[in-house]
């Protein structure tokens, strides 16, 4: 399993509209191969910011997967919009704990 991380900053006073269209949005992600769960945390000191966390079979399922289907041209037309900047994605691995 991954783990992919991005931290999204969104333009000012449009965090309410993104809230909603990312609640509208999570089926187009949940819906693909390898997928296994997303997570978008509010910051709790900074306004217009989230952490969002999608868990993934492996690296391919994001990048070669969804990042090429239809689901994510319609992703993207709904939320690309709020981000500014476009967001760095990072994906981690396994834990340093797991032994």
């Amino acid at each position: 399993m991954i783990v992919e991380h991005a931290l999204l900053r969104i333009k000012p006073d449009q965090s309410a509209q993104f809230e909603k269209v990312m609640k509208q949005a999570r089926v187009l992600i949940a819906a693909q191969p390898g997928f296994q769960s997303i997570e978008v945390l509010s910051a709790a000191e900074q306004e217009d910011l989230y952490l969002l966390l999608v868990k993934w079979d492996r690296i391919a399922s994001h990048r070669d997967g969804f990042r090429k289907s239809d689901d994510y041209q319609q992703w993207r037309a709904l939320l690309h919009g709020f981000y500014d900047p476009m967001p760095d994605i990072t994906y981690f691995g396994s834990s340093i704990f797991d032994d």
